[in-house]
């Protein structure tokens, strides 16, 4: 399966134009409630135990999923197929925008994430990220990286935490397909944790780095479980995952060509 795309989102200037006042719009309302939420919400969880914790995180990216549907017309439908885990276990998610870092938390609680440290630098939002308990990693150090992922992330799990793991690293525009890293393989491996599979066409309503938000239905397919089977590598469940979300990736997505993905 080839990772180049045949064809890539476009948006016509006519849309651009349209899309521009509600994007700015948008940011502005984002940022007043942020830093009114921030300002507030934040001293509150520093104090509270995690659920709780999780729980006002989760207000503040509720309000921002409906602001995007009310301001921007971006919508969503959820297809969860059966086989889900009982317990708190690995998502490994595509990963097109900003879009799904919100929404996610709608499906899987509590959860926490795996993500780079330099994240938690950021103002309001990098100190809420804190404040969840996320496995902050340096990619640079690689093998350093990946002991922290394995420790941490089975410590989270133990917790009773849901495990956020977008494999391709960044955020990849509609249409391509990112080099799938082994971290989230190699803690389902190391634990005996099953892996929930999620695609999803956010990407092309809310493209990567873009002010410009178009509307739109984002759909969402939430796999069954996936688990690592007696004996199988990381790189060997990496490549089952990485197909399923593919698969399903190609098949909500308008800016592939099939001819182009055997």
């Amino acid at each position: 399966m080839s990772d180049r795309p045949t064809a890539l989102l476009e948006h016509t200037i006519r849309e651009r134009m349209l899309a521009a006042p509600a994007s700015l719009l948008w940011l502005i309302g984002a940022a007043v409630f942020t830093v009114i939420y921030g300002l507030f919400a934040l001293p509150l969880a520093c104090v509270l135990p995690y659920r709780a914790r999780f729980r006002v995180f989760y207000g503040w990216s509720t309000v921002l999923v409906r602001w995007t549907r009310l301001v921007c017309g971006i919508r969503y439908r959820v297809d969860m197929q059966p086989g889900q885990p009982t317990a708190p276990a690995i998502v490994m998610c595509k990963h097109q925008s900003a879009w799904e870092t919100l929404a996610l938390m709608e499906w899987f609680q509590p959860q926490t994430w795996v993500l780079k440290r330099e994240l938690l630098h950021l103002p309001l939002i990098g100190w809420a990220l804190a404040l969840l308990n996320p496995v902050a990693i340096d990619r640079r150090a690689r093998k350093k990286a990946m002991t922290q992922l394995n420790e941490q992330g089975a410590e989270q799990l133990r917790a009773g935490r849901w495990v956020i793991i977008f494999p391709e690293g960044t955020r990849i525009p509609a249409g391509r397909s990112g080099r799938y890293r082994r971290g989230g393989a190699a803690l389902a491996v190391a634990t005996g944790t099953p892996v929930v599979p999620v695609a999803h066409n956010a990407g092309e309503c809310w493209p990567r780095n873009s002010f410009l938000k178009f509307p739109g239905t984002v759909t969402v397919q939430i796999g069954p479980e996936m688990a690592p089977e007696p004996n199988e590598t990381a790189d060997a469940f990496l490549a089952r995952v990485r197909d399923w979300i593919e698969e399903h990736t190609r098949a909500l997505s308008t800016v592939y060509e099939e001819s182009g993905h055997a």
